[in-house]
């Protein structure tokens, strides 16, 4: 029940559903038990005394209790339902509003696909408990409350009898259980793996197809599908085992009635109506037994699920936002404090100082893991700095009220993400109020309006599933554009033009000076062209910054960065204000 308590104020609010339809469970379950009353009467009155003009009340009695029976059976299901829904329509949304606040390093961690299935499977499953699962469990109980009160009332030795194999039930049940549970977490978790396969091979179609690699995908499929087969495979064994035992008592229950009963009716200890009606009763009660399986089964996968969920729920929140945070507009002078950032006990950068004044361009440069993306993931709290601070206009970035330091640091990543939208939704997505002119003008600053208006519905154009139908240049001008029409104070370009053409490039250069003018604006990149005009370059190498200054003293200087030149250019000067072609195998930032 720990499971249940932690998750209880998302189903808490809803219990008057709940408690109404227990209500009508309670009334089900007395007007079920009427048949085996009327039927002993029938018995004992009607066949044994011969008293048939009672006949017709009796089989009244019966069908008004079967319809009553069938209206409260209708009203406690529906009811359950109701509750069932509501309590997992909260607990779907605070689910996605947790999912919503995790920073980036919660996603280094956790596989799409899992995740989906937790959203979906598990909450279904912990959905189906509270409809029905629960009610059932009552339903179990109250049959046998009021039947054993029944049988008792009738009489004790035989009642007593039947009692006697309820120890035997009960220990076959908590062992199945304890089976069960761990049986139905593996389900879960291979269920889990299975999403992320089939997810990851989606996403990555082109690349599996470009490397014929699918036989080595249907292998990886076929692992992950296995072992979910040979989980619920387990799960079945559990069910074969236990089923003949329930089985088993059930009919071990009727060899007690039938022989301790007949014997009392034979010594005249008990009448034929109220054996009668005790087997009536019995089979109220065996049924539920043979249903205990079921209720198990709900029971053990909603603990399961709600594992799970309470994973997500109970993840902490490492990037908090302080109740009465800076939110006023920044100019953007940002500065790195002797900055250090370990992901996993692994130092990514190493005690950086850096400052940036409000309006001023820095370049970043370095090899593939040199801490570039690390440093500037630092400005909108994707992560927080392990050492030292990281400062917008003299204040700690967390100090600052999250939405509001997100709202004035707009980054482009080099993999750009498009949702599927039309472009005007994709360009507006940071700043919803935009106008159609203020879209336009984004997409022209970020050399993207020429190919849009090509486009049979122009920015009204659909864009298939994660940018799919547009070039990778495409989309990186797209998501260019939305970072140029938030219109921050601080612009981070992560490699931001990686997949356009050097003519393409130089013209989105042109047009983002007019953007970058009067803000502060991180650049980073791997043509030293893309760097050369910015006020200050800070080259970084496992962390640390090995070099800063700006292009001519950079160049003038042995060092990384007149080896980056070198490679790219051979010596060779700048042509008309356009670079030669870099070679290949060039540095990739």
């Amino acid at each position: 029940m720990e499971i249940f308590r932690r998750l209880q104020s998302f189903y808490r609010p809803h219990a008057r559903y709940l408690a109404w339809s227990i209500v009508l469970l309670v009334l089900t379950t007395a007007l079920g038990l009427a048949y085996p009353y009327l039927l002993r009467l029938i018995v004992n009155r009607v066949i044994e005394k011969k008293q048939y003009g009672e006949l017709i009340f009796f089989v009244s009695g019966i069908l008004i209790a079967a319809l009553a029976k069938g209206a409260c059976n209708f009203g406690q299901q529906y009811l359950g339902q109701v509750f069932g829904i509501h309590a997992v329509y909260g607990l779907r949304n605070a689910l996605y509003h947790k999912l919503n606040r995790q920073p980036f390093s919660y996603y280094d961690k956790v596989h799409t696909g899992d995740l989906m299935s937790r959203m979906t499977a598990d909450l279904d499953a912990f959905r189906l408990f509270l409809a029905a699962g629960f009610n059932s469990i009552v339903n179990f109980f109250l049959l046998l409350v009021f039947g054993l009160g029944l049988m008792f009332s009738m009489n004790v030795t035989l009642t007593l009898s039947v009692l006697s194999m309820i120890p035997l039930l009960a220990f076959v049940a908590v062992r199945f259980d304890a089976l069960l549970w761990p049986a139905y977490r593996r389900v879960r978790q291979s269920l889990g793996k299975l999403n992320t396969a089939v997810q990851e091979n989606v996403m990555g179609v082109r690349t599996v197809k470009s490397f014929a690699r699918e036989a080595f995908e249907q292998d990886k499929f076929t692992s992950g599908n296995n072992a979910y087969f040979d989980a619920n495979i387990r799960v079945a064994g559990l069910w074969k085992t236990f089923f003949p035992y329930m089985e088993l008592i059930g009919n071990l229950e009727v060899v007690v009635v039938l022989g301790v009963g007949g014997y009392l009716v034979i010594a005249g200890h008990l009448s034929l109506g109220d054996l009668v009606a005790f087997f009536s009763i019995l089979w109220y009660i065996i049924a539920p037994m043979s249903q205990l399986g079921y209720l198990l089964n709900t029971w053990t996968q909603s603990v399961a699920a709600g594992e799970r969920l309470l994973d997500i729920l109970e993840a902490p929140d490492t990037v908090p936002s302080p109740a009465a945070g800076r939110t006023d507009p920044a100019r953007g002078t940002v500065e790195f404090r002797d900055v250090s950032l370990a992901y996993d006990g692994q130092l990514a950068l190493r005690r950086i100082s850096l400052r940036a004044e409000a309006g001023s361009t820095v370049a970043l440069l370095g090899v593939t893991g040199a801490g570039k993306t690390s440093l500037v993931s630092l400005l909108p709290r994707f992560y927080d700095a392990t050492e030292g601070a990281v400062l917008v206009e003299g204040v700690d970035v967390r100090q600052w009220d999250l939405q509001a330091l997100r709202s004035q640091v707009a980054v482009v990543f080099q993999e750009s993400f498009l949702f599927s939208t039309t472009i005007f939704a994709n360009i507006a997505y940071g700043r919803p109020t935009a106008s159609m002119q203020d879209v336009e003008r984004a997409a022209r600053l970020a050399d993207a309006a020429e190919f849009i208006d090509r486009l049979p519905d122009g920015y009204r154009t659909l864009v298939g599933e994660r940018g799919l139908g547009l070039s990778g240049g495409q989309k990186q001008r797209i998501a260019l554009a939305r970072a140029i029409l938030a219109d921050p104070a601080v612009l981070v370009l992560d490699d931001a033009t990686s997949a356009v053409d050097m003519e393409t490039e130089y013209s989105i250069s042109r047009s983002l000076r007019e953007v970058m003018a009067g803000r502060t604006t991180f650049v980073i990149a791997h043509r030293i062209s893309t760097l050369k005009h910015a006020d200050q370059i800070v080259v970084l190498d496992e962390g640390r910054i090995v070099q800063r200054g700006t292009h001519a003293r950079l160049l003038a200087e042995p060092g990384l960065y007149r080896s980056v030149y070198d490679m790219q250019f051979r010596d060779q000067e700048l042509l008309g204000g356009q670079p030669l072609a870099p070679v290949a195998g060039a540095m990739n930032g």
